[in-house]
């Protein structure tokens, strides 16, 4: 596809149908039975490549529309058709990739597209068997059907209608009496979904463990590192990670709270506190949506050639969808449209300082996605959460240096705020990771042992914390607005994995910007050409499962 005029707002949508796509699947599979050398192999296989952009590019679309707007009827439809056929999309994927990995041709092929997809390959024939259409199906239905409850549960406060990431700008404000009043109204309002909350949780719960058992592993922590493309670290180098965590990040964190504590003038930090920085309140962005935007066209011209081509090109397609509206899906994301070489990017400003934090993360993993997007190796491209994560990550603090641009005066509290986030984040995102091994593992706890365990854990990881009259919050509840538990399991760890990468990178643009600047580029060309660890080591960074790392990290930080 060409890099002509296009808006993302105009792009047209076609429906994928799963006939249209089996027959294509199956000329494909022919095609590369009958192929008569490697060379020959490999064309066919640009045929799949150019298959699977047609049908990820549609199923983005219609994802997106679809989160845009959840009362949307038509693209609901779409969106419940994908979630049928997607598994049956799978399992062609895998039935190829079986050919793939089997060839007689193998040594031309893996020379093509690399040892780490060969690796991801095996892994994949790990995680899916055609036994597991059904449960996938309901598996996807039962993700959707939590996408729309959090998006559609409605906030009233102070005359106006709010969904839950609209709340945010009252939930953290300067105004204690306003944070508590916000949250008492948002406890309120969540408890009237608790039940439902339970019901499908559960429910994902014994369908991935039904997955797991049928595709004979003794649990789903073994499938769900599959699922996850780990290809270079197990489930003990993870437990190894978040042990390393409590033993000397989570320390640290803890006087960073009491530092907070005694910054906003309080006796103690209640959940109402959680992500406030400031007595005067956390720096909010100056002017609006398009001064946001603005700002972040200079900075990006003004950090690097790429940067500048790149986002110019974002704001040139429009490929943006961040402004807040009350059927819109929470969160944020980042996802490319593959025909059209084109990295988008959803999410929803709330007035807060994370309106800044899309122009920053969610384009970190953007401009990688446009740096490596005409790669002919889509293999190259299929990179794993960590890594994608490092981008983002990076990217926030590369960028630390403009944000007088959105900030003004307060620029450096906000970069204080974005270290002491960072630095907060870490424990809880391996708490997050601690609780779905466990949920996993005794797949048998009611809804109640699982809030006793989450409790437990934030007694462990976040030992600052206490809620005061929050039956919701204070319940074991703060998992359940965490939408990667209900529909990413095992994916919240690589953000504090990457958080360590992206601190290791600070500490690189401390010392020499530029330098540092190269060596982040440098590992975003590396895509997913090699191992996790590997890359890291390219641009001497260390892996965060290196004997002494997270000691040697902790030892470094300046508060």
């Amino acid at each position: 596809m060409t890099e002509e005029k296009f808006k993302l707002s105009e792009l047209p949508y076609e429906r994928i149908t799963i006939e249209a796509f089996e027959k294509e699947a199956s000329d494909i599979i022919n095609q590369f039975n009958q192929a008569k050398d490697g060379e020959e192999q490999f064309s066919v296989h640009k045929k799949y490549y150019a298959l699977m952009e047609k049908v990820s590019t549609a199923m983005v679309l219609a994802a997106m529309r679809h989160h845009g707007d959840v009362s949307d009827k038509f693209y609901e439809g779409e969106q419940e058709y994908y979630d049928t056929i997607s598994p049956k999309i799978e399992s062609f994927k895998v039935k190829y990739q079986k050919l793939l990995f089997n060839s007689k041709y193998r040594a031309y092929l893996e020379d093509k597209i690399g040892k780490v997809a060969f690796k991801d390959i095996e892994i994949k024939m790990k995680s899916f068997a055609d036994v597991l259409i059904p449960l996938k199906q309901e598996e996807n239905a039962l993700r959707s059907r939590y996408t729309k409850l959090i998006a559609q549960t409605k906030v009233e406060f102070r005359g106006e209608i709010l969904n839950l990431s609209l709340m945010l700008k009252y939930l953290k404000s300067k105004d204690r009496a306003t944070r508590i009043e916000a949250a008492k109204v948002r406890c309120e309002k969540l408890l009237t979904i608790a039940d439902e909350l339970d019901e499908i949780f559960d429910k994902l719960v014994a369908n991935r463990n039904k997955q797991a058992k049928s595709m004979e592993y003794e649990n789903f922590v073994e499938l769900g590192y599959y699922n996850m493309q780990r290809n270079s670290y197990t489930k003990e180098d993870v437990a190894n990670f978040r042990n390393q965590v409590k033993k000397y990040l989570v320390p640290l964190a803890s006087q960073m709270h009491e530092n907070r504590r005694k910054r906003l003038g309080l006796e103690k930090l209640d959940f109402v506190d959680e992500g406030v920085y400031f007595l005067e309140g956390n720096p909010i962005p100056i002017g609006t949506a398009d001064d946001i935007f603005a700002a972040g066209k200079k900075m990006y011209s003004e950090l690097s050639p790429e940067t500048n081509e790149f986002f110019n090109f974002m704001l040139d397609h429009e490929l943006f969808d961040v402004l807040g509206r009350p059927n819109k899906r929470a969160g944020g994301y980042m996802d490319m449209l593959m025909l059209y070489k084109a990295p988008i990017i959803f999410a929803n400003f709330n007035g807060t300082s994370g309106d800044v934090d899309v122009i920053t993360h969610e384009c970190g993993h953007a401009f990688q996605g446009f740096l490596t997007r005409n790669d002919e190796v889509a293999e190259h491209n299929n990179i794993t959460m960590e890594t994608a994560e490092t981008h983002s990550m990076s990217m926030e603090f590369f960028t630390g240096k403009w944000m007088e641009l959105f900030f003004g005066e307060r620029a450096e509290d906000y970069r204080k705020l974005q270290l002491e986030d960072a630095i907060a984040f870490i424990p809880y995102g391996c708490m997050v990771d601690e609780f779905q091994e466990i949920v996993y593992t005794k797949p048998e706890l009611t809804p109640k042992e699982r809030r006793e365990a989450w409790k437990q854990l934030e007694k462990e990881y976040k030992p600052h914390l206490a809620f005061e009259n929050d039956e919701f919050y204070g319940d074991g509840r703060t998992w359940q607005m965490q939408r990667h538990i209900y529909n990413s399991p095992f994916y919240y760890i690589d953000y504090s994995l990457a958080q360590t990468c992206a601190l290791q990178f600070k500490g690189l643009m401390d010392e020499d910007y530029m330098k540092a600047w190269k060596k982040y580029v440098a590992f975003s060309k590396q895509s997913a050409k090699d191992f996790f660890p590997n890359m890291l080591n390219h641009v001497d960074l260390k892996s965060p499962f290196e004997d002494g790392f997270m000691k040697e990290l902790v030892e470094k930080i300046k508060l």
